[in-house]
């Protein structure tokens, strides 16, 4: 590739999203300028070519935008200039543009995966969003030892072996490899473990495992296992469950009721695997099947993962920023995005015909290095399966929007509660953890009518404030959060992160005290008069019986009933701040506990510090030992004693 770019540089990790109707109402307040934006994209294509590549809108303070490819960059652009023919949507974002940033490309395959990609990178408002935050788990088979070892994968795909999925979620994943290791005795513990047994482990107790860590089970006869496993999960389970058929039947005729006991409950494993795949799917092989579903505004795309024969279960996803977007583009932009975590299948199934279909699986077969398939069922067992994944997409629709409701419902109350204008869209609930003040953590979460925006949670480690104040940390968080806009970065268009907008809403856990405190910071900023803040207490005996007490700035205090809906939202944002920060002062103490005093030396590895500590057994016999003792520690040369020494004797 070859890159040409103008504006302003960016840092990606301001890119976080935002929904489209906040987007556009902020360009209301911000009085777009429609005329600077189509002058600064008539700049860039002045110097651009007729090319395939990748366009990104920047605003003003080098936010992204929008990211769209192009078969010719040139063209594309310049339709941006003729405004009045942009849909609103299009024409809310040309307001915002200030600059551009281009990346041309090879081919236009090549531009369209680079799309993909950008748009998970940046999380642009004025793009298709798969809002999925979680990477999908695999089963992996490894291949990187004698006794290979079966387990749950997440992530990079960088380890040797056989992946198989994707899997729905953890849930399903779970369950498959239960059966599995039932099924086929493979061992599922690290390598560390497996090389520190001497005797077999519960599994092998439980007839989960062969037991390979003690010689339960020979070398020739695990790889048969092995073998066994993978024609399994490729899709030839019938050959597998006869081969154990015939294994039993000969066990049982040598009276070896044992050996056919255990091939009989191996069976079972196989049978429930096949069991608890609620769709007929043998004649499909490797595929993945999509449906999209439209209703009340919003959209929803169902996915099955179909491997082997096997229904490895479904996932319904529920993408953002879809106003004013062509079905069909939603569910390119889906499968785009879905498939830069995932490698995709030899055959995808669609409901519908897709612009530049082609193009697709060109990218498509160039991601996953072999040809990849479009099909649209037209008979047959795979028409059925669109049928079944078609009305799975209506069904899950239709229970998003009646929980939408509801929400929304929640919403409207909480706002007529909490008396704000109008009911908020951004939530930010605020808590602290720390242990007689040590090891000191605030946190942030953010919540909105969609549910928790996980991407935008912020933890602070507490450096200023004192210990066991309280207020004081609470203080010191507010203060980091509000601090860009008291420096004069506004609110609104552009700008990058948890800074970009102000909150409709602030709950604090706590009552008065840490309200005060809250308030103190605002009113220093000059925002206590945009930002509404509400404490969260509980009540007098601190039971669970539901009296919590909402605290307001002018000592206000304001209970619901029991059974409220409202307070029961409540109750749940503060109890996801709680899990959120408390989770982050437990790893910052763990890491504490497990931190050595030899860290603080300059210029000393890990491998140096190992040496020392195994030599001398503890930090403070390194810090109390002579230069020529040190000098005398394995792998220690003269100049990194001489270091040490220096570290703990400077000056003495």
């Amino acid at each position: 590739m070859s890159r040409t770019e103008a504006g302003t540089p960016h840092d990606p990790r301001g890119a976080e999203r935002f929904d489209e109707s906040r987007a556009a109402s902020t360009v209301a307040r911000a009085q777009p300028d429609l005329e600077a934006g189509v002058k600064a994209i008539r700049e860039m294509v002045k110097v651009l070519r007729p090319v395939p590549g990748v366009y990104r809108m920047v605003d003003a303070r080098g936010g992204v935008l929008y990211v769209g490819k192009a078969r010719s960059l040139k063209a594309r652009v310049a339709n941006y200039t003729q405004w009045k023919a942009l849909s609103g949507r299009l024409q809310r974002m040309v307001s915002q543009t200030r600059s551009m940033e281009i990346v041309t490309t090879n081919s236009e395959a090549e531009a369209l995966l680079l799309e993909a990609q950008l748009i998970k990178r940046f999380r642009p408002p004025f793009n298709v969003l798969l809002r999925d935050d979680k990477s999908f788990p695999f089963i992996l088979l490894r291949a990187d030892h004698t006794f290979p070892r079966i387990h749950k994968h997440r992530g990079a795909r960088r380890a040797k072996g056989n992946y198989y999925g994707p899997f729905a979620s953890a849930g399903s994943v779970n369950t498959t490899l239960n059966a599995l290791q039932k099924l086929f005795l493979l061992r599922s513990c690290t390598d560390s473990f497996f090389n520190n047994r001497d005797r077999p482990c519960l599994l092998y107790q439980i007839k989960r495992c062969s037991a390979p860590c003690v010689g339960r089970i020979s070398e020739e006869d695990y790889a048969g296992l092995v073998r066994q496993a993978k024609d399994f999960l490729a899709g030839k389970s019938g050959a597998v469950q006869a081969d154990l058929e015939k294994q039993m039947a000969k066990a049982a005729e040598n009276l070896d009721f044992e050996t056919a006991a255990i091939l009989r409950d191996r069976l079972r494993a196989a049978t429930f695997i096949q069991g608890s795949q609620a769709i007929n799917a043998k004649a499909v092989g490797d595929a993945d099947v999509f449906a999209l579903a439209a209703k009340g505004g919003q959209i929803c795309v169902q996915a099955f993962f179909i491997r082997g024969g096997q229904n490895w279960g479904h996932r319904a996803f529920f993408p953002r920023h879809v106003k004013e977007v062509e079905e069909a583009e939603v569910l390119t932009d889906v499968m785009l995005q879905f498939y830069e975590e995932v490698p995709p299948p030899p055959t995808i199934l669609v409901d519908r015909d897709l612009p530049e279909a082609e193009l697709i699986e060109a990218a498509l077969s160039e991601l996953a290095e072999r040809k990849v398939v479009l099909s649209i069922p037209q008979r047959g067992d795979r028409r059925k399966l669109m049928a079944q994944a078609s009305r799975n997409a209506v069904e899950a629709l239709d229970r998003r929007l009646a929980e939408t409701g509801t929400k929304a419902k929640v919403h409207r109350e909480l706002a007529e509660f909490l008396e704000l204008e109008e009911p908020p869209q951004r939530i930010e609930i605020y808590d602290n953890s720390h242990i007689q003040g040590a090891k000191a953590v605030g946190a942030m979460i953010v919540a909105s009518p969609e549910g928790f925006e996980k991407s935008q949670y912020r933890k602070f480690n507490i450096r200023e404030a004192q210990s066991n104040d309280d207020f004081g940390m609470m203080r010191e968080v507010m203060r980091r959060r509000f601090r860009r806009f008291a420096d004069g970065e506004e609110p609104g268009e552009g700008a990058k992160g948890h800074h970009a907008v102000l909150p409709d809403l602030v709950l604090i856990d706590g009552g008065k005290g840490q309200l005060s405190s809250v308030m103190s910071v605002l009113e220093e900023f000059g925002l206590a008069e945009d930002v509404p803040v509400v404490g969260i207490a509980k009540g007098p005996h601190h039971g669970r019986e539901g009296r919590e007490v909402f605290h307001f700035p002018d000592g206000r205090e304001k209970t619901l009933p029991t059974n409220s809906p409202v307070l029961f939202y409540a109750q749940r944002l503060r109890d996801e701040v709680h899990r959120y920060v408390i989770g982050a002062h437990r790893a910052k103490r763990s890491k504490g506990i497990t931190a050595s005093p030899l860290d603080e030396i300059p210029g000393i590895g890990p491998a140096r510090k190992r040496a020392l500590l195994l030599h001398f057994g503890t930090a403070s016999k390194v810090r109390a030992a002579a230069l020529e003792d040190l000098r005398r520690a394995p792998g220690v040369s003269d100049k990194v004693a001489r270091t040490v020494y220096d570290f703990y004797h400077a000056g003495g």
